[in-house]
């Protein structure tokens, strides 16, 4: 699934999101892209449960596509 996030302006950005989204699901694979804000994930979550995750963490996000 693909989440289009905001805020992240640095590699710290990107560790918080990756960990946010592991919270949730331990196993997932992350990979996320600071340059255009798209993260991507396997993660068992649904897209609404890793948007509000992101959310809360201070990354507002919302599906992409």
């Amino acid at each position: 699934m693909k989440l289009t996030v905001e805020g992240m302006t640095c590699g710290g950005c990107v560790n918080a999101v990756t960990h946010i989204i592991k919270g949730l699901d331990d196993s997932a694979e992350v990979s996320v892209s600071l340059e255009t804000g798209l993260v991507e994930t396997n993660a068992k979550a649904t897209l609404e449960q890793l948007a509000a995750a992101l959310d809360d963490g201070g990354f507002p996000a919302k599906a992409a596509g």
